[in-house]
């Protein structure tokens, strides 16, 4: 089973399903939120069980982000439909993913290129996004 933490260790999650391959989201929020681009993963919700607190802040009003209110680690995104999004650099031990693909290209840092060859999305895919293997 796939086990992340935040830096501290206040927070650690456990997950006992799936995880999507890891998606790389260009959105001015992620963008402003972690200092360049956000690499998540994620897993149906009810197969994700976190212990302790995350600190929840509402950055839409359809999503919110949790991070750790004392480490300050981004640890999940969360939004509409049955998936955590999980920032894939949470998680503890080699987890087997790869990169899948990029979405919000439209919106990404002019400092830099996305030249991975994987699928690029200019908004939202819902094909990539919503992938659980």
């Amino acid at each position: 089973m796939p086990n992340g933490s935040c830096v501290c260790g206040a927070i650690t999650y456990e997950v006992r399903g799936p995880l999507r391959p890891v998606i790389a989201c260009h959105c001015q929020q992620c963008r402003k939120t972690s200092g360049h681009h956000v690499a998540a993963t994620s897993a149906r919700r009810e197969d994700v069980t976190i212990t302790g607190t995350p600190t929840w802040y509402a950055s839409s009003p359809a999503a919110r982000r949790g991070f750790c209110g004392t480490c300050g680690s981004q640890l999940f995104w969360d939004g509409p439909g049955v998936n955590l999004s999980i920032f894939a650099g949470t998680l503890d031990d080699a987890s087997g993913l790869a990169l899948a693909g990029h979405i919000f290209c439209a919106d990404k840092g002019d400092y830099y290129e996305i030249a991975d060859g994987t699928p690029q999305a200019p908004a939202d895919d819902p094909n990539m996004t919503t992938q659980v293997l």
